[in-house]
């Protein structure tokens, strides 16, 4: 039987404990799950291997009423890939999964490394900047350039904005959600005007190009996309790029946190860069929880589960595990020399296997992005960090350090 965490709700303990939550509870009761309510609703928390494979694996999870509408209607909105499941899942999976070949992750990169070196010439006119704004611009960018979407001067800063209060707001309640939810509505309207202009000839759209792939997609039932349901896709291509500039944030924070690395990558050593990458990914707080609802019932973890249950699965807590991480609580890239590769350890953007489960597609582009900002940071761009305060809440959804990451530009090195 899975025991129950005592207290009638723990809407406060979640509050109080941020992304330590799940892990806190489970330790309190000495498993790997436990029964709560959180806001009144019966909910049972999960952590670890074991039940990111439970999860991720079997199709016993489905995502209808997994989260509360203020995030759903921020984060993914109704019809959007990860609300789906069974058949119809997979084939708009398969979708993204085209626009993450090779090919185009180095579309993604080099259109990265483009709009960064532009952004350097304008940041080095200031005494200093606040790079996590300008990296949802550079980035907003960058998503434009790889999709296909002519890059506007003026209504890129706006979007972009608007895409990024999307995640920055996705925990928050009230007026504040409203107002994220308002700027949502704006983007959702820019992308069905992008989607419109594509297919009647307006917007020329490149063979090839993730738009194209959009606007010509063909569902599981043999019918196209809505224009409603392929401006909410549009939206999640660009909005998971933009929100890549967090991990750009935590990697920033890591190379002044550890300065050996960042000697190591500017003298061109880049043997240990992608485990440095993913020990960001691992270490640094991204989001903290999943959510699903059991689609048909089953046994595990020591207890069962029946259609309708609401399941909330510990991405953070399995990430700090001790039975899967040497000294969890330490920064260590290498650690990854002889990671095994194991898709239910490292799950910062969920577990699983990303063509038959809920793993983000984007995976490989996000430490593609993270990899390049790095060599950019540390060989190609001289910029210090003035003193400000780096400490990062972790109760605070989603983290960021305080100052989001103050930076002096002096200019791009030369030689």
């Amino acid at each position: 039987m899975i025991p129950r965490l005592p207290g009638p709700d723990s809407s406060l303990r979640f509050l109080r404990d941020g992304y330590r939550f799940v892990s806190r509870g489970a330790d309190a009761v000495g498993a790997d799950a436990f029964r709560t309510r959180l806001a009144g609703r019966p909910v049972t928390c999960i952590r670890g291997r074991a039940a990111s494979r439970l999860f991720y694996e079997g199709d016993r999870f489905g995502r209808a009423g997994a989260m509360p509408v203020s995030v759903m209607h921020l984060l993914q909105d109704e019809g959007s890939v990860q609300a789906m499941t069974g058949h119809g899942h997979h084939v708009r999976k398969a979708m993204f999964l085209g626009m993450m070949l090779p090919e185009g992750i180095e579309r993604v990169r080099r259109a990265f490394d483009d709009e960064w070196r532009a952004g350097v010439a304008r940041w080095s006119r200031v005494p200093e900047v606040r790079l996590h704004d300008e990296l949802v611009e550079v980035l907003m960018r960058t998503a434009c350039r790889w999709v296909g979407i002519p890059v506007d001067d003026d209504e890129v800063p706006r979007i972009g904005g608007d895409i990024a209060d999307m995640v920055e707001r996705a925990a928050s309640i009230g007026p504040v959600n409203w107002a994220a939810r308002a700027r949502r509505m704006r983007a959702e309207r820019w992308a069905r005007d992008v989607v419109r202009r594509a297919r009647d000839g307006r917007l020329p759209v490149a063979v090839g190009s993730p738009l194209q792939d959009l606007v010509t997609h063909v569902d599981a039932d043999g019918s196209p996309l809505t224009i409603e349901a392929a401006g909410v896709e549009l939206l999640n291509l660009v909005r998971p790029t933009v929100a890549v500039a967090r991990f750009i944030d935590f990697a920033l924070h890591a190379l002044h946190a550890h300065p050996r690395w960042a000697r190591a990558f500017a003298a061109g050593d880049e043997s240990d860069l992608r485990g440095f990458v993913q020990e960001v990914r691992r270490f640094y707080p991204f989001f903290p929880v999943i959510a699903g609802t059991v689609s048909r019932p089953f046994d595990g973890l020591g207890g069962s589960f029946a259609p309708g249950d609401w399941v909330m699965l510990d991405l953070f807590g399995t990430n700090r595990d001790p039975r899967l991480w040497h000294d969890p609580e330490s920064f260590d890239p290498t650690r990854f020399r002889d990671w095994d590769g194991d898709p239910n350890t490292l799950i910062p953007q969920g577990g699983g296997d990303a063509a038959s489960g809920h793993r983000c597609p984007g995976e490989d582009i996000t430490i593609a992005l993270v990899e390049e900002a790095v060599r950019l940071a540390t060989r190609e761009t001289d910029m210090t960090l003035p003193p400000q305060d780096l400490r990062i809440s972790l109760r605070r959804f989603p983290a960021l350090p305080r100052s989001r990451v103050r930076v002096a530009v002096h200019g791009l090195r030369t030689g």
